[in-house]
């Protein structure tokens, strides 16, 4: 083993660039050389389309590029790729499931990019299990993951995650790799992101857009006015959120429904958020602001099946509930951001400015969102700076 010092300089490793923007984005850049990149989702989102779509468009930018298949036979591939518009890229495909074979055929190409659809399919000849079990998973990707980092070929692999939204398998495996992405997305919605949540060579957090169509996924360059392309006139229980995905903003809608309930347990139904977290809020409005959700169903959504964590939507989620309930709608052009602490505080969100300037490049005029920290100003927006809670009710809803 040879040791050199920290201060060493060296050059920072070749990317290669898809093409595809969105996909780009997310991977930091473009694809590294020697890089394990774990891609998971659920079955029959699209992560084999869109892995066939990458393949194509490095294959069209240069890269040798082998495709291996442990869930279709090389026809089958072959068929999607003709209704992708993609059959004359210059990939080659392979059907397999053993390890070794898999193993001997990536040695004698070379290649500078190999995707493994799916690594849950693959199985180690040493190794006593089925195919799809924790030391069998583990076993390969350690084997796949070595190979990357001895020959300088990029690994892709294909998981499957759990009803728990987990990728199937051991999270070992997400320690092992380079790069673990995402894929998310709701039947019956077009849209699909793609999700950064670990990059050795870029954010984590960032995400790629895209949208479902008869060709394949397209790439969404600005994915707050897709979102909000089926909002309709202003209504009560919807708010539209400024928030940050990365490092760019997206605005998306949030919409409440608060009924009556005629259950002794009322329920609290979230859909691409945390319910522990609306929990809390609901416990805040209740105790600071004495407004009671008591004996009413709550139902809360997060619109185009997107999924927010991010703090800074307490604030619009809480003006959804209230609006919902007061069954009094928000201005169409307001938008809403700001994280809500236990004390009925609001604390200023980070990147303020470049919220605010997606909201005023998509039309809107106004933002409600917490006073605090240092003063930005965006031409054409009108900032309604709120200091707690019962200010916030009181001067949005005349209540408190």
């Amino acid at each position: 083993m040879m040791l050199m010092d920290l201060a060493t300089e060296e050059a920072p490793p070749p990317r290669t660039l898809s093409g595809l923007g969105e996909l780009d984005r997310v991977l930091g850049g473009g694809l590294v050389a020697a890089s394990a990149i774990l891609v998971g989702g659920d079955p029959g989102i699209g992560k084999s389309t869109l892995l066939l779509q990458a393949a194509a468009a490095f294959a069209n930018n240069g890269l040798k590029v082998v495709y291996i298949s442990g869930e279709e036979a090389s026809a089958q591939v072959r068929m999607r790729a003709q209704r992708l518009g993609l059959s004359e890229a210059a990939v080659k495909l392979g059907a397999e499931t053993n390890l070794r074979d898999i193993l001997t055929t990536l040695d004698k190409e070379r290649p500078q990019l190999a995707i493994i659809d799916s690594i849950q399919t693959m199985w180690a000849d040493n190794v006593e299990s089925a195919p799809g079990s924790v030391s069998q998973v583990r076993a390969a990707s350690h084997e796949l993951t070595s190979f990357a980092k001895r020959t300088g070929t990029s690994v892709v692999l294909v998981g499957h995650v759990t009803k728990e939204g987990q990728i199937a398998g051991p999270r070992v495996v997400e320690h092992m790799v380079d790069t673990v992405l995402y894929f998310e997305g709701e039947r019956g919605h077009p849209f699909r992101i793609l999700r950064s949540v670990k990059n050795r060579f870029g954010p984590a957090d960032e995400i790629g857009v895209f949208e479902m169509t008869g060709r394949g996924l397209a790439e969404v360059t600005n994915p707050s006015a897709l979102f909000l392309s089926e909002r309709g006139q202003p209504s009560a229980g919807s708010v539209v959120f400024a928030g940050i995905e990365g490092t760019r903003p997206v605005l998306v809608e949030i919409q409440a429904l608060v009924a009556p309930s005629p259950h002794s347990q009322p329920r609290r139904t979230v859909v691409g958020w945390d319910g522990g977290r609306l929990a809390m809020i609901l416990a805040v409005l209740e105790a600071r602001c004495g407004i009671p959700f008591a004996g009413l169903d709550v139902y809360l959504n997060v619109a185009g099946g997107m999924k927010i964590s991010e703090p800074a939507a307490d604030l619009a989620v809480a003006c959804a509930l209230l609006s919902a309930r007061e069954d009094t709608a928000l201005p169409a052009e307001t938008v809403v951001f700001g994280e809500l602490s236990l004390s009925g505080a609001l604390r200023p969100a980070t990147q303020t400015e470049n919220r605010l300037k997606e909201a005023q490049k998509l039309g809107f005029t106004s933002a409600i969102a917490p006073k605090g920290g240092k003063a930005v100003g965006v031409e054409g927006i009108t900032l309604r700076p709120m200091f707690d809670l019962t200010a916030f009710v009181g001067e949005i809803f005349g209540a408190g």
